[in-house]
């Protein structure tokens, strides 16, 4: 019997035959974080010869393996496959014998967190384990130089976005209500950084927009910048830090990247609980 291999970064095939898995509802909406194309993935491997396993993880990656030896083989060709994707952990979400998701254990898939003496051995970079660069930018409100290390002791969802972009766009309402969630938390920062334009069209697109997002200048009012400043005066070309727009990074409170994604988020509040255990969890 041929095996199949089915990962987020794949075709999806459809088995020849089909053995449904009953048990509690299968549902492809209930699978938290995958897109569209992970959701039709999932019904399709509901339907696959056994054993099977599906594995996903925070961030969106996904795979599925069908027609293995054993569940246990399915699983282990699942979550390696999915782990080819990405930074964070894959774990089970379901197999032969229906769910097996960990929800408790979900929002804490970013950790372990690292202490203070092994953020400050990291290296400087984007990976995840890494410290992020230290940009410099300006307050929205009163205008004064800052920058990201002056925010350690707080998680901090660094954001690049333009007004020009509508990918961004699209997004930022989903941040608004992310931020809507968080409340008066004093743990949590959010730092907007608008890309190639200037602060003063960022800012009157939020507002006709009607969104209250903390919007920071890194660009010294440039639009032609390609690049932001860092604290220490050097420059930093955008795509260094952005692949593409939008792009989001979130620090702990020691600036380590415990998560990042390329491309606008479709449902921001699936992120809260993450971002909840790494305000009480970090920077010890």
């Amino acid at each position: 019997m041929r095996s199949i291999v089915i990962a987020c970064i794949g075709l999806v095939l459809v088995s020849a035959s089909s053995s449904v898995i009953a048990e509690r509802t299968l549902d492809s909406l209930a699978v938290p974080h995958i897109g569209a194309r992970g959701r039709d993935a999932f019904q399709v491997f509901i339907s696959a010869e056994e054993h099977r396993a599906f594995s996903i993880a925070p961030g969106g990656a996904w795979a599925w393996k069908g027609e293995a030896e054993s569940t246990e083989a399915a699983l282990e060709a699942a979550l390696a496959a999915c782990q080819e994707q990405t930074e964070q952990r894959c774990v089970l979400y379901a197999s032969d014998g229906g769910v097996k998701f960990d929800a408790a254990a979900w929002p804490t898939l970013w950790r372990p967190f690292k202490s203070k003496s092994e953020a400050d051995r990291a290296s400087t970079g984007i990976r995840r384990g890494d410290r992020f660069y230290d940009l410099a930018f300006k307050s929205s409100s009163s205008g004064n130089s800052s920058k990201l290390s002056k925010l350690r002791g707080k998680v901090v969802l660094v954001h690049f976005w333009g007004s020009w972009c509508p990918p961004c766009r699209r997004e930022l309402p989903e941040l608004s209500k992310l931020q809507l969630a968080l409340g008066a938390r004093k743990d949590v920062s959010l730092v907007l950084l608008q890309v190639r334009e200037n602060f003063g069209s960022a800012q009157q697109w939020l507002a006709r927009q009607k969104l209250d997002l903390p919007l920071y200048d890194g660009l010294d009012d440039d639009p032609a910048q390609e690049s932001l400043r860092l604290a220490d005066g050097k420059i930093i070309g955008d795509r260094q830090l952005a692949k593409v727009f939008p792009s989001t990074y979130i620090l702990d409170k020691h600036g380590i990247v415990v998560f990042s994604h390329a491309g606008p988020i479709e449902n921001w509040l699936q992120y809260l609980p993450f971002i909840v255990d790494a305000a009480t969890n970090s920077g010890k």
